[in-house]
C-alpha cells in the first residue's frame, strides 16, 4: 500500500534526505587513490551519528556497512573492505540516514582522476536520465511514464538498463511501495498522486543489462564486466510538480575541492 505523506512528514524526510548529501559530501572530500572502501564507510559513519543520525543500511537485512560502495563493474550493493580504490575508477555510493524516524536515501557516482571518457559520457548520461525521470512525476502520470523515460534516454546511446533492481517509495521504511523501475511502458503503473514520496535511482551499464550477485548475495556485477552507474534521488509529488527532496550541491562543491576528482 502506498504510504501517503503529510506536508510536514515531507519537510521530516527533506532533512534526512539533506543529510544523505551531506554524509556523501564529506565522504567525497576524502576519495583519493589508495584509500580503502572501508576507511571511507568508517568516515560516513562517523558523519552520521555525530549530527544524530543513525546509518539505515547498517544491520539492513544484514547489510554490514553503512554505504554501498560499487566500484567499475560492480552496479550496486558492494560491501566495503579491503578494495583499495585507483586512479580511473568510478565509484558509486549509496548512503541511507534515518534522522527523527524518516529515511533518506541517495546515491551518486564519483570519478577518479584518469577515468576514460566513455566511462565519464555513462556518468553523465545515467545523471541525466535522473533528472528527466523526475520530470515525469506529475499528479495524473504513472509511474510507468517515469520508467519508460529512464529506458529510452540511456538504450538510444546503447547502454544497459538493469532489471533486477529498482527504485521504491520511502518513508519511515528505506523500501515502500511503490517500486520504480528503470525501464518500462508509458501508461502503466501506479498513477502519481500528490503526497507520495519515491527514491529514484538509474542504474545503468556501459555494455549489456545483465548482471549477477556475488555469493555473499549483495554485491551486484554486470555480467559482462562493463562498468556501471549509479545515481538517485528522494522526490515528493506535489500540486506544484516533483518536488527533490535530497540535494547534490554539497556532493558536487566536495568534487570541485578534491584534486583527486574530476567533474563529469
Amino acid at each position: 500500500m502506498i504510504q501517503i505523506k503529510t506536508q510536514e512528514e515531507i519537510e521530516q524526510l527533506r532533512q534526512s534526505a539533506l543529510m544523505v548529501g551531506d554524509t556523501l559530501a564529506e565522504v567525497a572530500k576524502h576519495i583519493k587513490a589508495g584509500i580503502t572502501t572501508k576507511q571511507l564507510d568508517a568516515i560516513a559513519e562517523e558523519y552520521i551519528r555525530s549530527n544524530g543520525g543513525i546509518p539505515t543500511f547498517k544491520g539492513y537485512s544484514g547489510f554490514p556497512a553503512s554505504l554501498c560502495i560499487s566500484i567499475n563493474e560492480v552496479v550496486v550493493h558492494g560491501i566495503p573492505g579491503d578494495r583499495v580504490i585507483k586512479d580511473g575508477d568510478i565509484v558509486s555510493i549509496d548512503c541511507g540516514v534515518t534522522y527523527n524516524g524518516w529515511v533518506g536515501d541517495s546515491a551518486y557516482t564519483f570519478a577518479l582522476q584518469g577515468v576514460r571518457e566513455d566511462w565519464k559520457q555513462l556518468i553523465k548520461v545515467t545523471k541525466e536520465s535522473l533528472y528527466l525521470g523526475i520530470e515525469k512525476c506529475t499528479i495524473g502520470n504513472r509511474i510507468g511514464d517515469l520508467s519508460n523515460q529512464i529506458q529510452t534516454y540511456c538504450q538510444s546511446f546503447g547502454y544497459g538498463v538493469v532489471r533486477e533492481l529498482c527504485g521504491h517509495g520511502l518513508g519511515r521504511n528505506m523500501h515502500e511501495d511503490p517500486s520504480v523501475p528503470n525501464y518500462g511502458k508509458k501508461g502503466t503503473g501506479s498513477r502519481f498522486r500528490e503526497g507520495m514520496v519515491i527514491a529514484i535511482e538509474p542504474m545503468i551499464t556501459l555494455g549489456n543489462k545483465e548482471v549477477f550477485f556475488e555469493s555473499d548475495g549483495w554485491t551486484c556485477r554486470t555480467r559482462d564486466f562493463s562498468p556501471a552507474a549509479h545515481i538517485e534521488h528522494d522526490v515528493a509529488i506535489t500540486a506544484n510538480g516533483p518536488e527533490i527532496l535530497s540535494s547534490f550541491d554539497s556532493v558536487e562543491k566536495a568534487i570541485k575541492q578534491n584534486i583527486n576528482l574530476e567533474e563529469i
